[in-house]
């Protein structure tokens, strides 16, 4: 445990812009890693470490791998959010950068299924499993530090340049893979499709320095001053770790935020599956679909931000409710355009999915479901929510893929099943409570206790 500040010690400064920028720039750091294993699971993986399967069945494989992670996202909420909720925001961001760039590096430097046999791809499932550790509390500590902060009436706007660097990175990530998904096909399986994994170095250099410039947030160093004074634990605290606080006084919000949560599967099918799907049931370009994607997240950086501001005028509901069912109607009509062969209409209803509609949704989940909980739950509160409810998206493309078979008439019982999925988190929005419009001092009075308050529109 770390030593309690004095009573009299004054918190520390709020750096707003700096946060939202070790945020931004962390996310997009750390999810480039994390999106080049999704662009080689759908190109490159079920030939390097599945090749003994049929093509059909190498694809379900490899898809599975980029969705093992998801398995041990919700393990590593618990685990980072009990350090960020007990000992601060900053460790948080800093181990999981560090896990997610070594475990990357590692992938870019395993051998083939040709050259150990099964061996290859039990380390790759290793390596993806550390990954997902990370990512299962990075998001929630970005947010985190960043609500907290951020100015009263602003939330949204600042929380959201962390969904909007989990875009860079992906822009990337993809940009990265194009040069590499046009090399000769024994170039791309040999040796080609290491170069993004191993440029993860430089990845975990410049985002460990960019983060551990930053300072604690002046809420939790005021939480950890009111919960533990001349270094004895408050009666109410002593002995709670945060994972059972939240499971005993917090669980419907808990579960409002896994349930809406599932909204990412919108992601890894739009990402993920969309790209397979196009090579391998529709017989279109991969680098093409590649520039779809690039061309979405650009898009969407400017459409993330816009979109939160929205929500700090109008509320989080209508924003995400809004882009949650509007997600619904655009991903049937993007699977459906990808399997015409169109490039106008993929373009542009990609575009429009990913990089408008999808993006009101993503944009303001951050601030939606951190101002759910208060203080001393709040980073295990989002990170075990959002990554119980992002497991579904990881297992989507594999979903997908089954439900799709190897025809380009496959798109329908996809988009049914992403429809499906939209609702569900529509509907968990709109049962939660409104806080774009409580500071967060209201919000500690509101959420810290043990029965949830009634709904206010």
């Amino acid at each position: 445990m770390s030593p309690s500040p004095s009573p009299a010690a004054s918190p520390p400064t709020a750096q707003p812009k700096r946060a939202a920028l070790a945020a931004w720039v962390g996310s997009a750091l750390e999810y480039y890693d994390f999106f080049i294993y999704g662009t080689a699971a759908a190109l490159v993986f079920n030939k390097v470490f599945f090749p003994d399967t049929s093509p059909a069945a190498g694809t379900l494989l490899s898809l599975a791998t980029f969705g093992a992670a998801y398995v041990a996202r919700p393990l590593g909420a618990v685990v980072f959010g009990h350090i960020g909720d007990r000992l601060g925001r900053k460790k948080v961001l800093v181990a999981t950068l560090l896990m997610m760039g070594l475990a990357t590096l590692a992938i870019g430097f395993l051998p083939g299924y040709d050259q150990v046999g099964v061996l290859a791809p039990v380390l790759l499932v290793t390596c993806r499993l550390l990954q997902g550790l990370s990512a299962g509390g990075e998001q929630a500590g970005a947010n985190s530090m960043t609500l907290e902060h951020a100015p009263q009436d602003r939330r949204a706007y600042f929380t959201s340049f962390t969904l909007s660097g989990t875009q860079a990175g992906q822009i990337i990530a993809t940009a990265v893979f194009l040069p590499v998904a046009m090399l000769p096909e024994e170039a791309l399986l040999s040796w080609g499709w290491r170069v993004p994994f191993w440029a993860s170095l430089l990845v975990l250099v410049v985002g460990v320095l960019i983060r551990r410039s930053l300072h604690e947030t002046p809420v939790f160093a005021t939480e950890i001053a009111e919960t533990r004074r001349d270094g004895t634990p408050l009666p109410s605290a002593k002995g709670q770790l945060p994972i059972a606080a939240l499971l005993t006084g917090h669980w419907p919000n808990l579960l409002r935020v896994t349930l809406a949560a599932t909204v990412a599967s919108v992601s890894t099918l739009m990402t993920v599956y969309s790209l397979s799907f196009a090579v391998n049931n529709v017989g279109l370009e991969r680098s093409t679909m590649l520039w779809v994607v690039v061309a979405a997240n650009v898009v969407a950086l400017v459409a993330i931000p816009l979109l939160a501001s929205l929500a700090d005028r109008i509320g989080r509901r209508p924003v995400f409710i809004g882009g949650a069912l509007g997600s619904a109607v655009l991903l049937a009509a993007y699977f459906w355009s990808v399997s015409t062969g169109s490039w106008v209409l993929i373009f542009v209803t990609g575009i429009l999915l990913s990089g408008v509609v999808y993006s009101a949704a993503n944009g303001v989940w951050p601030s939606f479901y951190g101002e759910m909980f208060p203080a001393r739950v709040r980073l295990t509160g989002t990170a075990v929510g959002t990554q119980i409810g992002f497991a579904l998206g990881g297992f989507s493309p594999t979903i997908a893929a089954a439900l799709a078979g190897t025809s380009p008439a496959g798109w329908l019982p996809v988009s049914v099943f992403g429809a499906v999925i939209c609702l569900v988190a529509a509907g968990s929005a709109l049962s939660a409570r409104e806080t774009a419009h409580l500071s967060l001092q209201e919000i500690e009075t509101v959420q810290d206790h043990r029965r949830p308050a009634p709904a206010r529109v």
